[in-house]
């Protein structure tokens, strides 16, 4: 209700115009007996008094057309507003989960993923919209005209109008039973959903892949097995609301039948029912009827939309896991980083912690290499200097404060990370790497390149700067979209700058060439290299070796090589061979080659 908002006046003027157009719509066919009773009495075309019984026939005929065109146009400004208001209402749902997902921890993301917040964001909310714009206008004009119906059938036609308010209570019965039936049938549904979702993501996002390994068959069958469970509970619960129609037709056609039979022999015992009150009764019995069939695709409508709702709820009222300190430290003095007796685990439900009792300082300038095996928890490590997470025991401290004292805001933009999967947005290369300083000059740009070697390959291109970049980075190598990149962290300036395995996709000629622009030009920033290739951290201050979430031994490249069997056995597996690997990589460069070979 809150995402109503600027909408609130186009929300309650669409029931207020939908109660004058019921209003009207009833008040017609009191209108038409009276007339016809006019015609039948001999009345003439134009009486000469002001009251129902002394009006003639072309004043009654005014009066009707004045009625229709009024109740047209009230029913067309309560669709105007209607619309407008459930379209903006819509927007606003969509904008305050958007902006909410934006608050949330990574930690949050992970427990709603990725696809099942794409779903909330799409198919919820167009359902809850469907229900909003029904209940501001289909929901006032089904129980206005129902009682406007009852009321003006009794009016005019006494008991008889019984018949109507007798279907009402089986007829609610029925549907509450439908609701309670189907409920059940799209809270599972909207869960395979996200199921769906997944699968077309993964195969979008990984469609290289799949056309490289030739497994579009097996693609198939896995959104095919996807789909049809969607299928399945979706045809169960149509099945279910399918009963809907035939059971408001039965009652509808019952009791229109009992409505003639029992007026027609009103009418033949001469009781002061007349043919034109059983006509117009008929219309208000159809006007009610119809009211309930209104109803009851409401009620459809509805039973969908409160799963939605409920699922939407669930991201609007979720907190961020990770919140600003009361008072909150805005200025990181330096870059210095320490990890004290931390240990950390993805979730509060987890078995067993990813990182175990780390204890390690790092001061400021400091360059760090960081190498282990996948699994190692490498990156778990770098995501708690940023805060990305919180520990689950210990402390981080930035800058010799713990970083739960910091704005997060200002924390990070003195925390780069050029993280493992590079991401780069549609739109030029300019505006890519002002993702890291907005307000960075040409020149900034420029100096931010030729230090993450990037210069000389945008220039290359025939709009420089200025070439246009595809959603994803799709038309750029690894290795180029890896350097755009760093000079985007760069940019930012920050006091601490962590490559989380970035310069994978480059030469280790580019590789070295990155490393030495860092030690002469930024020699102030702590540097932390994840890598796998021991050549991108062997002239770092100091290399951490990580096992199984524990740091195994920390040194410089010769005191690793001298005593550390993990470190010697990565260096030496890779350098086996390495000067003939290392000069055909960097004749492939030479030669305009592959980056990404």
């Amino acid at each position: 209700m809150k995402c109503i908002r600027e909408y609130k006046t186009s929300s309650i003027l669409s029931p207020l115009f939908v109660t004058g157009e019921v209003i009207l719509e009833c008040l017609i066919p009191f209108v038409i007996t009276e007339l016809g009773n006019a015609i039948s009495a001999g009345v003439q075309l134009w009486g000469e008094g002001t009251s129902w019984n002394t009006l003639g026939i072309g004043q009654y005929a005014l009066i009707l057309v004045a009625m229709a065109i009024a109740s047209l146009i009230c029913g067309a400004l309560a669709g105007a507003f209607c619309a407008h208001a459930s379209s903006g209402f819509a927007r606003n749902l969509r904008k305050d989960i958007y902006y909410k997902i934006q608050e949330f921890s990574f930690e949050n993301i992970d427990k709603f993923s990725t696809p099942s917040l794409v779903t909330r964001m799409t198919t919820d909310v167009n359902n809850v919209q469907m229900s909003f714009m029904m209940i501001i206008r289909t929901a006032i004009r089904s129980p206005l005209m129902m009682v406007f119906s009852v009321v003006m059938a009794f009016v005019i036609g006494g008991n008889l109008a019984w018949i109507f308010l007798a279907v009402v209570p089986p007829l609610a019965a029925i549907l509450f039973y439908i609701m309670w039936k189907t409920m059940p049938l799209f809270h599972r549904v909207f869960k395979k959903y996200d199921n769906l979702n997944e699968s077309i993501q993964e195969n979008v996002m990984g469609i290289r892949v799949v056309k490289s390994y030739v497994r579009e068959e097996y693609e198939k069958q896995k959104f095919d097995r996807a789909a049809t469970d969607v299928q399945i509970d979706f045809t169960k619960a149509e099945r279910i609301l399918a009963w809907n129609n035939p059971v408001m037709q039965f009652f509808f056609y019952g009791v229109l039948s009992t409505t003639l039979f029992l007026g027609s022999y009103l009418v033949f015992r001469t009781t002061g029912m007349t043919v034109w009150t059983i006509s117009q009764l008929v219309v208000y019995g159809m006007q009610i009827l119809m009211s309930l069939m209104m109803f009851s695709m409401i009620f459809a409508m509805v039973t969908m939309s409160i799963e939605s709702a409920r699922r939407i709820c669930e991201v609007l009222k979720e907190e961020p896991t990770l919140q600003n300190p009361a008072d909150p430290v805005y200025e990181v003095a330096d870059g210095s980083v320490d990890f004290e007796g931390v240990s950390f685990k993805y979730a509060a439900t987890a078995e067993r912690n990813v990182l175990e009792k780390i204890d390690l300082h790092i001061r400021s300038g400091e360059t760090i290499g960081i190498i282990g095996g996948t699994g190692s928890s490498k990156t778990s490590l770098v995501n708690l200097i940023s805060r990305l997470y919180d520990v689950t025991e210990g402390e981080v401290k930035v800058g010799g404060k713990n970083v739960k004292e910091y704005d997060l805001e200002a924390l990070r933009n003195q925390v780069a990370v050029v993280l493992q999967k590079n991401v780069l947005f549609s739109g030029s290369i300019k505006e890519n790497l002002r993702w890291g300083d907005p307000n960075a000059t040409d020149e900034e740009l420029v100096e931010a390149c030729k230090l993450a070697q990037a210069d000389e390959f945008i220039r290359a291109f025939p709009d420089g700067y200025d070439t246009h970049i595809e959603q994803g980075g799709t038309n750029v190598s690894g290795g180029q979209k890896q350097r755009l990149c760093i000079a985007r962290a760069l940019l930012k300036k920050p006091k601490i700058l962590i490559l989380d395995d970035s310069t994978s996709a480059v030469d280790t000629h580019t590789d070295a060439l990155i490393r030495k622009a860092f030690r002469e030009y930024i020699p102030t920033t702590t540097k932390i290299i994840i890598a796998q290739r021991t050549s991108s951290v062997e002239d770092a201050d100091r290399i951490v070796i990580m096992e199984n979430g524990r740091i195994d031994a920390v040194g410089t490249h010769e005191e690793l090589l001298d005593h550390n069997a993990i470190y010697t056995e990565v260096y030496r597996t890779q350098n086996k061979g390495g000067k003939a690997i290392s000069s055909l990589a960097e004749m492939g460069d030479a030669e305009g080659g592959n980056e990404n070979a």
